[in-house]
């Protein structure tokens, strides 16, 4: 181990191992033992690759709220990390909501500068079919549960109210507006709106933001339609085609036309690397011929460019939220050009498309650099790797595939890489790996002066998805849920020295999470970049 990695060993781990520990180091005993748990490192290739250490949270993480929807719990909790208590809590149930499947949720930056004496947060929510995922012994369908007001596809808007330490349902804004969405939910940098996104429907809709009792408005709303160039399911996307993306308008009554479940194309949801599922034929709905995938739209940091995502199509639309137009289409499949230039082909409505010549694998979650330098983009199932983009110009259109992060692990279709953040300094990236069920899911941190892979941490939990980093720059929290039926909590590292701090446990299936912003300088740092 270098001399280098040694010098960056902390009080707290002095105090973990003891003298032997620290002894071990520097010769061959790289497995350490503590009482009740293990410790175990080794570098191979010139990666540290560490196992889990199962142990509880020994210090103050800083004072922060940690934000956390729990999925099939069917609410959210706001976790003071200073105290590692539940602050608040939320359950969409008390409302009406028959099935809220608490999916994605992004936070707005506190307007007092303090989150603690206020916030407030968008959380989108699923329903309907989606609950018939998990393999539960349910009579949820055959009770009614799933009808009219367990369809799901709820955006709520919640506040948090620091005198009460209260949460409270300010506002449904698919009610408010007609787009009933459940999947990623993402707030622009300067936290004036947000956009939200879902497969099912292949729509994404871009709001305004709303404060207390107003109402959200819809800045613009597109759907993404495939037309592929065979007519055989299993050849849909691999034979290519040409994507449509259709600017939606409302009705006579201002609102749209995609309530509940209304537009969907699936019965339910593309789960984590399900996506050859649906060249297969074991993903039922009205249409799947035409799915693009659209489940996600993240912002550029320079609060101008988003991409919408598009799984099935190996890439995702640039738009100029400026225009609300999109200008070109990045592609993350290695062996097909990267940056495709669009054609606008109607004006009634506004509809543009590219013609792919094949997609060679599915996409799935992305994250730009809080310095607005790079873009990564996962490929996975028939390729496992990561495009990286340099997006320094300031037109996307000149945004070009620079390299793609691979590990001899990541062959077939697991391990994957999933979910991804970055350091707040920026030099690091941090890529939860996705196993499939029951194993336990890996975290790997990827430098970004070289894109290799510097350190990876094993047997972290069942089902890693988002990570949360600190403000601060200090600590980095990724959630794990169990795939709803197993084990869940959040395991910390810190940032800098890449040393892991412990466990805190998880209040029931959490799925996502957010560390709510102070100011609208740490939006960027926060869910407006990465999903």
């Amino acid at each position: 181990m270098s001399k280098a990695h040694l010098e960056k060993i902390s009080r707290r781990r002095f105090f973990y191992y003891g003298f032997a520990g620290l002894a071990g180091l520097t010769g061959a005993g790289l497995t350490r033992y503590l009482p009740g748990t293990s410790y175990a490192a080794k570098n191979e290739d010139g990666i540290l690759i560490e196992d889990a250490v199962y142990q509880g949270i020994r210090e103050s993480l800083g004072k922060y709220i940690y934000l956390t929807p729990q999925k099939l719990g069917g609410g959210t909790h706001a976790v003071d990390l200073g105290t590692q208590k539940t602050l608040s809590w939320i359950s969409y149930w008390n409302y009406g909501d028959s099935c809220p499947i608490s999916h994605h949720l992004a936070a707005f930056y506190a307007d007092s500068g303090d989150p603690y004496k206020g916030f407030e947060f968008i959380n989108s929510t699923q329903g309907g079919d989606n609950v018939l995922m998990y393999g539960l012994n349910t009579k949820i369908k055959e009770h009614g549960m799933l009808d009219k007001y367990g369809m799901g596809n709820h955006i709520y808007r919640v506040g948090y109210d620091g005198k009460s330490n209260q949460m409270e349902l300010l506002e449904d804004v698919s009610e408010t507006t007609g787009i009933g969405l459940g999947v990623h939910t993402v707030p622009f940098p300067d936290g004036n709106g947000f956009a939200c996104a879902d497969g099912q429907k292949d729509v994404v809709g871009f709001f305004s933001r709303a404060r207390g009792q107003d109402k959200t408005k819809v800045l613009t709303s597109f759907r993404g339609d495939w037309v592929p160039n065979s007519k055989v399911l299993a050849e849909t996307w691999t034979k290519g085609g040409t994507i449509r993306l259709i600017k939606l308008a409302p009705g006579k009554d201002g609102k749209y036309d995609y309530y509940g479940t209304k537009g969907n194309k699936l019965n339910y949801e593309m789960a984590p690397m399900a996506e050859l599922l649906v060249e297969k034929g074991q993903t039922p709905g009205a249409s799947p011929h035409t799915l693009t995938g659209l489940d996600f739209c993240l912002h550029d940091p320079r609060n101008r460019y988003s991409i919408a995502g598009l799984r099935m199509c190996g890439g995702g639309f640039i738009i100029d939220r400026t225009s609300m137009e999109p200008i070109c289409y990045l592609m993350a499949n290695e062996g097909i050009a990267d940056n495709w230039p669009i054609k606008k082909v109607s004006n009634s409505p506004d509809t543009w498309e590219v013609t792919l010549p094949s997609v060679g694998n599915p996409i799935h979650e992305t994250g730009f650099n809080p310095s607005g330098n790079h873009l990564v983009m996962m490929n996975n199932l028939r390729a496992n790797n990561v495009a990286v983009f340099d997006t320094s110009s300031d037109d996307p259109r000149a945004w070009k595939r620079i390299t793609f992060i691979k590990d001899k692990e990541w062959q077939g279709e697991y391990p994957s890489p999933f979910h991804v953040n970055f350091s707040i300094d920026g030099s690091k990236c941090f890529f939860t790996v996705l196993r499939p069920k029951p194993m336990k899911s890996d975290v790997y941190v990827v430098s970004t002066k070289d894109w290799k892979v510097i350190k990876k941490f094993r047997n972290v939990g069942v089902d890693t998805q988002t990570t949360a980093t600190t403000y601060d720059g200090k600590y980095a929290l990724v959630i794990f849920s169990g795939f709803q039926r197993m084990e869940s909590g959040a395991f910390v590292f810190r940032q800098d020295t890449l040393e892991q701090v412990g466990y805190m446990p998880n209040f029931g299936g959490h799925h996502d999470c957010v560390i709510v912003p102070s100011k609208v300088e740490e939006m960027k740092f926060s869910r407006s970049c990465t999903v």
